[in-house]
């Protein structure tokens, strides 16, 4: 988000009374903007969902409070709107800005917290960020899902099993990474997929496949969230990670990542992300025989990460 000129102080704030004079129809006749607020929150009184009413009363009282305690001036108000504008023109199946707005205001990392299940063992939640891309391809046992992703080579292997120590077979694992050069397949143009895969667990619940080493990155910062990183002197680093998205039925849906062990921006994680839990040690291997039958002609990384699921609640 982009500086804007300080219109906080007396001399930039709406008065009041004009604010009042020019709503138009019944709102003309409120004594005061309490009432306005009053009446908005009144008009969802009819919702036929009382969740939906619970939510939209609730964020019209704390959206007015805020604009309120701020002084809100119109300029300020037309760049919020200008920021929205900009992150619907930037989002598409491939890119969500909206989801990089709710993570660099810690929206996303709330959001998981609040709704983490309190089942112990349990592998911690983190966000999913804006590069999650459906259907992925299918990779089998032991393959190689970097593509054409540019990295050293890194062998990924693990269980996942519940948390009561049961392997979770034929569990669905979806993997997406940055590259060597901190890029997703989906920044490059020509619609390639790279550094993307899923596959299956064995029944041991094991599963293994071949990718490349994650670096650390930057958000993008050609949209609104970059420009507010910037306005606010934050650096848009993330350290380097895997994501991964494990779902099986009888089983809450996992959204985690694995996190490189002495990166240098785990404690300034641009998006709040990093749990101690998810920090994993990724191993430098010397050139020669891997697994799957590989040689390597070059060092190469390890790293094993073990899954934990919970249970799905079952319904009341």
């Amino acid at each position: 988000m982009s500086p804007q000129p300080d219109t906080a102080g007396a001399a930039g704030r709406a008065d009041p009374e004009q604010v009042r004079t020019g709503l138009s129809g019944d709102l003309t006749d409120l004594t005061d903007l309490t009432d306005l607020t009053d009446q908005v929150i009144a008009s969802f009184a009819g919702a036929s969902s009382p969740r939906y009413r619970e939510i939209m009363q609730t964020l019209v009282r704390h959206l007015h409070a805020f604009a309120r305690e701020v002084q809100l001036t119109n300029a300020e108000w037309e760049h919020g709107i200008d920021v929205l504008t900009r992150a619907g023109q930037l989002t598409d199946d491939r890119r969500q800005e909206f989801i990089l707005l709710s993570d660099v205001l810690g929206l996303s990392m709330l959001t998981v917290g609040i709704n983490a299940v309190a089942s112990a063992g349990a592998t911690e939640s983190t966000v999913l960020g804006p590069f999650f891309v459906a259907d992925a391809p299918e990779v089998p046992a032991g393959g190689y899902l970097a593509g054409e992703a540019k990295g050293q080579p890194c062998h990924v292997s693990g269980t996942i099993r519940g948390t009561d120590g049961m392997p979770v077979a034929g569990a669905r694992i979806e993997v997406w990474q940055a590259d060597a050069d901190g890029c997703y397949d989906v920044q490059y143009p020509g619609g390639r997929t790279a550094g993307r895969g899923q596959l299956r667990a064995g029944q041991a619940g094991e599963y293994r496949f071949w990718s490349v080493r994650p670096a650390p990155y930057p958000i993008p910062q050609d949209g609104p969230a970059g420009d507010l990183l910037a306005a606010a002197g934050r650096g848009p680093m993330r350290p380097a990670h895997l994501h991964v998205k494990v779902q099986a039925a009888g089983y809450r849906t996992l959204v985690t990542h694995m996190f490189v062990a002495g990166d240098p921006y785990l404690d300034t994680d641009a998006v709040f992300g990093v749990k101690d839990s998810l920090i994993a040690e990724f191993a430098e291997q010397p050139p020669g025989p891997g697994p799957e039958g590989r040689h390597l002609d070059g060092p190469w990384t390890s790293v094993t990460f073990d899954i934990m699921l919970a249970r799905q609640p079952e319904e009341p």
